[in-house]
């Protein structure tokens, strides 16, 4: 414990508080990163390592696996001048890749972007990043009050953890400057409901928020063992395919070999739920409607939930049914 301590610049005597630093490492020719967190438990220190692969974060908005639909509306989203785009999800589930995707894809001279994050996890040439320090006050909503003076085109704040720093990403959109920034939600509909909780005013999200992006990750099938399989009528019916969808489909599973490590996985691949701020969405959002009736409109209007965006690529042979369900559930509207 002490040595991993040592490794990531933490204070080893310190055993009651809770801890986070990062250890670098280089591997041959790859550079890693492991975010290392220590907790106190009941029987002494729990310690986890996450690790950042810089070569992960290289991707394209074409890589992150968008359907044809979802990158047009996209990158027509991101071309915008100004407004947030949010993307939501849980820790762990890509958001961080796919807001650097885009900002990637924005990135050229003549486009000054800054970004306010907790911490840095990746290393971004030509774009400014600044690390939050909240024990010397430097927290997202100083930052990003600072930010507006350096004259940027693009923010990136790295969550809206509160009213303070959504109010201050709110006033950014507004004074002609592109957002983004992640949110703790289930699925892109309930964003709206979130920061209305947090006490953002329904006419400033619907005048603000131009999408919402909900995201998951699911395992994709291995290539090297993946056999084509035919699932049964149960697990058909479960994932809402009828008979005539599944004979167009192509299923997969991985049998599991030594590339695989035995699983039948290798890899992981987002699915995506995109929902734009149409006129009748920011009307809802102005009244204040319930997460349900947003969520039916944004439907009606062409929405993919997650749920059916996983199941399109499971019927692609991408992933697999299981494991869409194991990450995303069809909302019983």
């Amino acid at each position: 414990m002490s040595r991993f301590k040592i490794l990531a610049k933490l204070d080893i005597a310190e055993r009651r508080r809770t801890q986070d630093g990062r250890i670098k490492l280089t591997l041959g020719e790859k550079e890693l990163d492991l975010r290392v967190s220590v907790i106190p438990t009941n029987h002494g220190q729990s310690i986890v390592m996450r690790i950042l692969d810089k070569d992960n974060i290289r991707v394209s908005l074409v890589q992150l696996g968008f359907s044809e639909r979802d990158y047009k509306r996209f990158t027509h989203l991101i071309a915008r001048p100004n407004g947030i785009i949010l993307v939501t999800g849980p820790t762990g589930s890509g958001k961080t890749t796919s807001l650097y995707a885009a900002l990637n894809e924005l990135n050229t001279p003549t486009r000054k972007i800054i970004t306010a994050e907790d911490p840095v996890e990746y290393y971004l040439p030509g774009i400014n990043q600044v690390e939050i320090k909240h024990q010397i006050g430097l927290d997202f909503a100083a930052v990003i009050r600072s930010m507006l003076r350096q004259a940027p085109n693009v923010i990136l704040v790295g969550e809206m953890r509160d009213l303070e720093t959504a109010s201050m990403g709110i006033q950014a959109s507004l004074t002609g400057h592109l957002v983004f920034s992640t949110l703790h939600t289930n699925d892109a509909p309930s964003a709206i409901t979130r920061l209305v909780d947090m006490g953002v005013p329904g006419y400033l999200v619907a005048s603000s928020v131009i999408g919402i992006m909900a995201q998951r990750l699911v395992r994709v099938v291995c290539p090297k063992c993946k056999r084509p399989y035919a699932p049964s009528e149960a697990e058909l019916r479960e994932a809402h395919i009828t008979p005539e969808l599944a004979a167009k489909a192509t299923f997969f599973k991985g049998k599991g070999c030594v590339n695989c490590n035995k699983t039948g996985y290798r890899g992981r691949r987002a699915i995506f739920e995109l929902m734009y701020m149409s006129p009748k969405v920011r009307e809802m959002t102005f009244k204040g409607e319930s997460t349900s009736n947003i969520r039916r409109v944004a439907r009606s209007e062409g929405m993919h939930v997650l749920f059916e965006d996983g199941i399109v690529k499971a019927m692609k042979g991408i992933t697999t049914i299981e494991e869409v369900m194991r990450v995303a559930r069809l909302e019983e509207d």
